[in-house]
């Protein structure tokens, strides 16, 4: 056998399992190479990458179209800062009951809203987001208004001898990419799981999913619930990083933000969300050293991937493992 029939039957090596350690060793790394700026790039991107990881399962796997995770990062900011605030609890204990609580203000949302289809489930769910503006700009006492809740404490461990804060870009650089991490595991583990592939068999046919015995309804309702958690999640990281809420939180171009990075990075896939989050926000935090340009170059750079990858990042990503798992 010649050496070209040799290397034709012999498999490839698979070189995604050494390239993801190397680029987790990378991260791991980073801040002996990098300012505070870019580290605050970077911290900005995970943090978004939480609620986008939502969305994509939402969207990306589920089919359903919603502008309602900035409501969501609100309420999870806003829950996480008044526990702080009011009642000195440690940071595990926001961080979780923001995700709660999100999740659960999602159910009564979601029961009426998931009974609209396409355009009208859009438009519910922006109504989500002005109503939660308002209310934070309204209830002033609980929200104090547009003057917003400041003096948030750094994230605090209450673990007996052993507490700790932590402070400084560094440290809550290594926070953040821990948790990215695990919520990155965890929306791997369901897109790939047997709930995931019903999440998919509905977004190409709900029809067909729901005349095979799938519970189309139920199953949007709970993603709707883990996709809201998600971005709650992100929330009580932005309110311990800036130490400031405000109505703000509550923006749509948090909303808009989230929806570029799924779209952008390329809607079902995890890593492609990823890649969006690392890409825009990062993008956007970098050009602020030109604010008279920012948005200019911001909007001709979405301009340029509409035009040349309608479909976001994920095919050339896509291109790219290829390359990784076949290479000999």
């Amino acid at each position: 056998m010649t050496p070209a029939e040799l290397s034709a039957v012999t498999p490839g090596r698979d070189l995604r399992v050494p390239f993801g350690i190397a680029l987790a060793a990378l991260a791991c790394v980073a801040p002996l190479f990098l300012g505070n700026y870019p580290l605050h790039a970077i911290i900005i991107a995970l943090i978004f990458l939480l609620p986008a990881h939502g969305l994509n399962l939402l969207l990306g796997y589920t089919g359903l179209l919603s502008l309602a995770q900035a409501a969501f990062f609100g309420i999870g900011a806003y829950t996480s800062a008044l526990l702080a605030v009011h009642f000195g609890t440690p940071f595990y204990v926001n961080f979780l009951a923001a995700g709660l609580m999100a999740g659960a203000i999602a159910l009564p949302l979601g029961i009426p809203a998931l009974r609209l289809r396409a355009t009208s489930f859009v438009m519910c769910t922006l109504g989500f987001v002005i109503i939660g503006q308002a209310i934070a700009k309204n209830w002033i006492g609980l929200t104090r208004g547009d003057m917003g809740l400041a003096a948030i404490p750094k994230p605090y461990f209450a673990l007996g001898p052993a507490s700790f804060t932590v402070s400084g870009t560094i440290g809550f650089y290594y926070l953040v990419l821990s948790i990215a991490a695990i919520a990155t595991l965890v929306a791997y583990l369901i897109v790939r799981s047997p709930a995931g592939q019903n999440m998919i068999a509905i977004r190409e046919n709900e029809t067909l999913a729901e005349s095979v015995g799938i519970p189309t309804w139920h199953y949007k309702l709970v993603v709707f619930m883990i996709s809201a958690a998600f971005a709650g999640l992100g929330g009580s990281l932005y309110a311990h990083y800036l130490t400031v809420v405000s109505p703000l939180t509550f923006q749509m171009y948090y909303s808009t933000t989230m929806l570029i990075i799924v779209l952008g990075g390329g809607a079902g896939t995890v890593s492609g969300v990823i890649f969006g989050s690392l890409v825009f926000v990062g993008l956007t935090e970098a050009l602020r050293v030109a604010p008279e340009l920012r948005m200019i170059a911001y909007g001709l750079f979405l301009l340029g991937l509409v035009f040349w990858f309608p479909s976001g990042f994920a095919p050339l990503i896509g291109r790219f493992w290829s390359l990784l798992e076949t290479r000999r």
